[in-house]
């Protein structure tokens, strides 16, 4: 009855909405016993005394970016370029007394403007990003360079030749105040000789980064350069995944260096190829690529399945990590490949899924059901995407659970496929590497043979071709090579389709001790009708 009492005594006063307690001459409830019956004592406002300046610790830098590679952290300084509209980008290691010392990074894009030069460097500093931007957080940059390096210093020239430089060193940074750099130094480093095709006067940013803490620490040259050469296919084969659009469509050339500071020169530079996740010859499964759309309230998804051949051993196929592991969702956003492979809870990785990979774009409209790790090396779902996957039909009403199906089945076609087909000499000199891996897609090869060349050279006769079974050669006659490749010469390489088509068509003749009776007449039938088709070619090439 004490606490009824008690509760009955209070009474909600109307001004603030609060509860208040009027006094009871029965009981008085402590504060224990309010909350063992319930009654909170939330306020709705905080009560302040005043404010005092808290500083971020500097040791905060040390923190962000953890999640980052070198090669990732290469990858979201490029964005930055991408968006300053550069065209070329270098990535450039510098070496002095054997020992690798710094490591820059040069664009050839629009620049900073010295009243914007503060903004990016603060950290978390945050813009207006235009839509199709690739920045996004305000941590990019510093994000990135901080994860690999003490030092991050940036030089930047606008178009109309206005320098300036920042420079942030993580030991110096107790009280975040970044050092100006001087104007010289800063013209000194964007006119350095960065091999842009433009020259003089122009737009350039270079990032440069010291005291990287991803460097070998040796000074042994035998030893760095297997560091470097390990590295660098890491940077190219990363950056050619994840800008494989841009560098496809020419929008943009990535190229990696190393300069020798001692010896004054700067080595061979090697460019990033496109390592296009979709790139495949032709599809694995005749009815694909397929497009997936799903709405739902408002929200419009595309989903663009791809089924790429079985046992291909194209670059991109592989990948980094291995097919089974890339195989999954590979999410875009403004070109730019943010997450390649992995279901996302969609279903498990399987070895009987490997040939599946899906393409999806996301835009604006649709960008509230993903979140983005800082580093751009990871997209997460939101709630929403698995019911729109589920939703999701193509134009012949097919739907995520089909393709998947389709997917396993076009993998267990290709296992059964690989061991009915006959086994052929592998292709040797003369063919172009692609189309040799092409052919190894294809056809499983005889163990331990020599391969089959097919190489030109003038022969004496108006014979098309020789087939040399001693050095297990097909001669092609010099003298039609021009009215097949349209000059006079060609590469080591060229002609890959008539040579393609003669390997299928005489490979097996290699086989065997001798040249049985039909394998003589078939030469002799291959040689009558193609030599007449050459010549046949030629005879009009005169003409035109």
């Amino acid at each position: 009855m004490t606490h009824l009492n008690a509760i009955s005594s209070r009474t909600r006063d109307d001004r603030d909405g609060r509860l208040l307690a009027r006094p009871s001459h029965r009981c008085s409830a402590s504060r224990n016993e309010l909350e063992e019956i319930g009654l909170s004592q939330w306020r709705e406002d905080v009560p302040t005394e005043g404010s005092v300046h808290l500083p971020p610790d500097a040791h905060a830098l040390d923190g962000i970016g953890r999640n980052h590679s070198l090669e990732t952290a290469l990858a979201d300084l490029i964005d930055n370029a991408i968006d300053a509209s550069a065209t070329e980008v270098v990535v450039r290691f510098v070496q002095r007394q054997g020992k690798l010392r710094s490591l820059y990074l040069a664009d050839n894009g629009h620049g900073i403007a010295p009243a914007e030069i503060d903004s990016a460097m603060t950290v978390g500093g945050r813009r207006d990003y235009h839509r199709g931007s690739l920045g996004k957080f305000g941590l990019g940059m510093k994000a990135a360079s901080f994860s690999q390096a003490r030092s991050l210093t940036v030089l930047t020239r606008t178009p109309d030749g206005v320098a300036s430089g920042r420079r942030w060193h993580l030991d110096s940074a107790a009280d975040f105040r970044c050092d100006i750099v001087a104007p010289e130094f800063v013209m000194e480093e964007v006119d350095r000789d960065w091999g842009f095709k433009s020259s003089g006067a122009g737009g350039r940013t270079v990032i440069r980064w010291d005291d990287v803490t991803g460097f070998t620490a040796t000074d042994d040259r035998d030893r760095v350069q297997s560091f470097l050469t390990a590295t660098i296919t890491k940077i190219l084969n990363h950056l050619g995944l994840v800008l494989h659009r841009f560098l496809a469509k020419g929008a943009l050339r990535v190229f990696v260096d190393v300069e020798d500071v001692d010896r004054g020169a700067i080595g061979a530079r090697f460019e990033a190829e496109p390592l296009n996740p979709f790139g495949y010859h032709h599809p694995g499964n005749p009815g694909y690529p397929k497009i997936l759309t799903a709405k739902r309230d408002g929200m419009s998804l595309n989903l663009a399945c791809h089924i790429w051949p079985g046992r291909s051993k194209l670059a991109a196929f592989k990948l980094p990590g291995g097919a089974i592991e890339r195989q999954g969702l590979y999410f875009y956003r403004a070109d730019r490949l943010l997450h390649a492979g992995g279901w996302d809870g969609l279903t498990v990785a399987d070895p009987r899924l490997q040939l599946a990979r899906i393409a999806i774009d996301i835009t604006d409209d649709i960008a509230g059901l993903f979140s983005m790790n800082p580093e751009k090396s990871r997209i997460t779902v939101g709630p929403d995407f698995a019911h729109l996957i589920e939703a999701a039909r193509s134009a012949d009403g097919s739907t995520i659970g089909d393709y998947l199906r389709d997917a396993e089945s076009t993998y267990k076609r290709s296992r059964e496929r690989s061991r009915d087909r006959r086994k052929m000499l592998p292709p040797g000199k003369g063919f172009e590497p692609s189309l040799k891996r092409a052919i190894g897609d294809e056809i499983p090869f005889v163990d331990g043979e020599e391969p089959v060349d097919i190489r030109w050279r003038r022969g004496d006769g108006l014979d098309f071709f020789v087939v040399d079974r001693e050095s297990r050669t097909i001669w092609l006659n010099d003298r039609y090579r021009q009215s097949i490749i349209g000059e006079a010469r060609g590469g080591l390489n060229d002609a890959p389709l008539v040579k393609a088509l003669l390997y299928l068509l005489i490979e097996d003749v290699f086989r065997g001790e001798y040249l049985g009776a039909k394998d003589k007449d078939n030469i002799a039938l291959w040689q009558e009708v193609l030599t007449a088709a050459v010549r046949s070619q030629l005879a009009r090439s005169t003409r035109q």
